[in-house]
């Protein structure tokens, strides 16, 4: 179970939500005492504002203001603000049930590895409906978990263990590739990783638990600690760098999802798991390295490594002929520049899908931005020595560049959505702790529940 939620409690109080046009009523409902209690203490029912109910004997109850938000957010710091090891239970009012448990959850996640928990959350009974939701926490709270290991605990091979892992765990069966199998196949994975002595991987993937369904591919970057290679990142831009395989996290989150939720599609998961460090042997740049789709990448800069990792990864999954390919990396900073940490930038060649994705994100209170794949600004990766280079020369639109790279390894023919995306949460926020997250697994997981009908339909083969 995760912290903070249980199936039952013996004594828990209960835990109320009003709305601002709600709260008049539920003053009157009150006993007169506690209602002065709390028009005293200006409770306004704001999102997240949260008060204790006195009563005859202590402690009668809690109440949480949810304001306008209709998402998990206002009950994301519940499990930390009232009193430690409490127990409480969802009243009946406007919450959904759903979006509490996941609110409380999430905010109740710390991770334990090299640290202590502290002082014991609160806890909530898990109310009828709040299965999907503790679900979605747990698939999300193991890609947390997986984003802020650090990176002397997690590199290619314990990223690829967690591939396995996870497919044994629902029915899937995985295979890794590694050594002269791993050149060959992919041999820019393989070059990215040459210049660390934790050898490079793929981890595949495979589940049919419908067997007729739509296969779904999902491509993660999982370079486990980026230095930036022989173009060395500055030490303040290497302090978060674990997180760099938050995109193969957060793939791995969403094919967890699908398969408890026994969606009726079928699973192809590629993560691409690598180290770029520096070595007598790391890549160099105005290297030309070979791909598996064949083309060859002049190397611009070795700090825009992901694109290649996932360059391998987008031809394989084109190969398997699926109906919609997905990749997710922590691919650029220009990204965050023009869309912040919160909103994950999607691209894609494929309108009705990526509207389709946006308003999942909307219905699921997970926002995405979506940028343009200008084909104005393809030639900006032309190269005198290969086929393409892997930056471009011009200091401008760096998140649409990386993504004009990544399509060169798509079939136009082939639906294909990118995430680029920061899988980290900069500071302590109700339901987003600092440190690792799961951005748009959430999103992700609504879009593919949506996908057998929108293929049923004929939109796409």
């Amino acid at each position: 179970m995760l912290d903070g939620l249980t199936a039952r409690a013996m004594g828990a109080l209960p835990l109320h939500a009003v709305r601002p046009d709600g709260l008049t009523g539920f003053l009157e409902a009150l006993p007169g005492a506690t209602a002065l209690f709390l028009r005293a203490a200006g409770f306004a029912a704001k999102a997240g504002e949260h008060a204790l109910l006195p009563g005859p004997d202590g402690l009668a109850g809690a109440v949480v203001g949810l304001g306008t938000d209709e998402g998990p957010w206002p009950f994301g710091a519940l499990s930390r603000a009232l009193p430690a090891g409490s127990a409480w239970r969802l009243a009946p009012g406007p919450q959904d049930a759903a979006m509490a448990v996941l609110g409380w959850a999430l905010g109740a996640y710390r991770p334990h590895r090299h640290k202590a928990g502290g002082p014991a959350p609160a806890l909530l009974e898990i109310p009828e409906g709040g299965e999907r939701a503790v679900m979605m926490a747990e698939a999300i709270c193991a890609a947390r978990d997986l984003i802020n290991a650090p990176a002397a605990d997690l590199g290619p091979a314990e990223l690829a263990a967690a591939v396995t892992a996870l497919a044994a765990r629902h029915g899937g069966s995985a295979e890794v590739i590694s050594g002269e199998p791993l050149e060959q196949g992919f041999p820019a994975v393989a070059a990215v990783g040459q210049g660390s002595h934790r050898a490079p991987r793929v981890a595949v993937l495979r589940w049919t638990g419908a067997a007729e369904g739509p296969l779904v591919a999902l491509c993660g970057k999982g370079v486990c600690f980026d230095t930036g290679g022989l173009d060395l990142k500055p030490s303040s831009a290497m302090l978060r760098m674990k997180k760099d395989m938050g995109g193969a996290a957060v793939v791995l989150a969403v094919a967890e999802m699908v398969m408890r939720s026994a969606l009726p599609v079928r699973l192809l998961v590629l993560v691409g798991a690598v180290e770029n460090a520096i070595s007598a042997t790391a890549m160099r740049p105005m290297d030309v390295l070979r791909t598996r789709k064949g083309l060859k990448v002049e190397i611009g800069n070795t700090d825009a490594e992901g694109r290649l990792v996932l360059a391998d990864l987008l031809a394989y999954a084109a190969e398997q002929q699926p109906a919609v390919i997905l990749d997710c990396a922590t691919l650029t900073g220009a990204a965050r520049v023009a869309l912040g940490p919160d909103l994950p930038a999607l691209f894609s060649n494929d309108d009705a899908l990526a509207e389709r994705l946006l308003a999942a994100g909307r219905a699921v209170h997970e926002p995405l931005w979506r940028l343009p794949l200008h084909d104005g600004y393809d030639s900006w990766l032309d190269s005198a020595a290969a086929d393409l280079s892997n930056v471009a020369q011009k200091p401008m639109a760096g998140a649409v560049i990386a993504a004009l790279f990544l399509r060169r390894f798509v079939p136009p023919s082939t639906p294909w959505l990118h995430l680029d995306l920061y899988a980290w949460n900069d500071t302590n926020r109700p339901g987003r702790p600092e440190g690792g997250e799961a951005q748009a697994a959430r999103a992700l997981h609504a879009l593919l529940e949506q996908l057998p009908e929108f293929y049923r339909r004929g939109m796409r083969r």
